[in-house]
């Protein structure tokens, strides 16, 4: 079992309250939540200083449980670090490792992606780039990122599509690209038999305009694909926000086509950069909207999980760095109880007598606890 190191008696004193409010939250939901290694004491300001120390992948499994997580999202360069410069056994050495350590933590992997935007191959995209070889790489790491998948009982691939796209339209032929990704998907379907693919949609950066960038394209791709059944789509808030959708209709959309693979749940002050703010923190009422949308579609009945994409505050300290998660959840849960609360007679009433008035004020004060 990993035990965390933790450097100040305050964080442990934090974490120790982190498990009574995750205790104290634990009424049935329904619901299980996820988040990836990469939201604990990461996000740095790229712009100055070193705000707060990286705190070791391998010894954050150990803070899932007592946050009330069980599933983990990862890349596969999160199982293997480095990769790309090692040997197939080697890979499977490293995988069996992560595998015992999520097992001794009681945690499930949610799913794996694989990491297309980091190499020097995929600068200019990774299966939609002009250079033949730069999309033998993108395919080769792909089938790699699918075995470490299964080495970890994992059957989710996540696509996001990161640079896939272009600065200047005239740079690629989009729909030879668009053939090109599909080609992938189908290539991925006939590599593993039992694989499911999500599609994380996001309409820019690292590029200006990304291919697939909501999740109508994802799931008329998905429907293109050999075995549309297995394609799916994941949806972030933020990602949907940056397209200037809300995120609760992109949800509804994949839903009514059973289509929702998973979510990650944040939020966003506005058209710019990805923020990954806190659940709720930016826009209570469009956090409302989600969690309604997915209750209502019995989401999570399935063992769908409630995935988190949270960073800190980059002005925040210490280390290891957790009430970004922590309260995040905290949000989403007591939000379930205001859809579960609501007087739907009424809401039905209102929409009958087209009272939209009437309704959003009752919506409001009912967010506000008046009613």
């Amino acid at each position: 079992m990993i035990v965390p190191f933790f450097e100040t008696a305050d964080v442990e004193r934090n974490l120790g309250a982190t498990l009574k409010t995750a205790l104290h939250m634990s009424t049935p939901t329904n619901y299980r939540f996820s988040f990836g290694p990469w939201n604990i004491s990461e996000g740095a300001d790229p712009f100055g200083t070193e705000v707060r120390a990286v705190f070791p992948h391998e010894e954050k499994f150990a803070l899932y449980r007592p946050l009330g997580f069980e599933g983990v999202q990862f890349h596969d360069d999160d199982v293997v670090p480095g990769m790309d410069d090692l040997t197939p056994d080697q890979i499977a050495k490293k995988s069996g490792e992560v595998k015992a350590m999520l097992a001794n933590q009681g945690l499930i992997p949610e799913f794996v992606a694989p990491r297309l935007w980091f190499a020097e191959q995929t600068t200019d995209g990774a299966y939609t780039s002009n250079s033949a070889s730069d999309r033998d790489y993108a395919w080769d790491r792909t089938k790699k990122c699918i075995d470490i998948a299964r080495s970890i009982d994992c059957k989710a691939i996540v696509l996001w599509l990161s640079r896939e796209g272009t600065y200047i339209r005239e740079a690629k032929d989009a729909r030879l690209a668009y053939q090109r990704i599909l080609d992938t998907v189908n290539a991925m379907l006939d590599y593993d038999k039992e694989i499911e693919i999500w599609i994380e949609p996001k309409p820019n950066e690292p590029t200006d305009q990304a291919y697939v960038p909501t999740i109508g394209h994802a799931v008329a791709l998905a429907y293109a694909s050999s075995d549309h059944k297995r394609v799916k789509g994941l949806i972030e808030s933020a990602h949907a926000i940056l397209a200037g959708l809300d995120p609760s209709d992109e949800m509804a959309f994949a839903l009514a086509h059973d289509k929702l693979g998973s979510v990650h749940l944040n939020d966003q002050n506005g058209l710019k950069y990805d923020q990954d703010k806190n659940f709720g923190g930016a826009n209570l009422r469009v956090a409302f909207n989600q969690v309604r949308v997915l209750e209502e579609a019995g989401y999570g009945k399935r063992g769908e999980f409630i995935g988190l994409d949270v960073k800190a505050m980059r002005t925040q300290r210490g280390c290891p760095v957790t009430d970004h998660l922590k309260y995040s959840r905290e949000i989403f849960m007591h939000l379930v109880d205001k859809v579960r609360s609501v007087d739907n007679n009424l809401i039905q009433q209102f929409r009958d007598a087209r009272d939209y008035e009437a309704l959003e004020l009752y919506v409001m004060k009912h967010l506000m606890g008046l009613q």
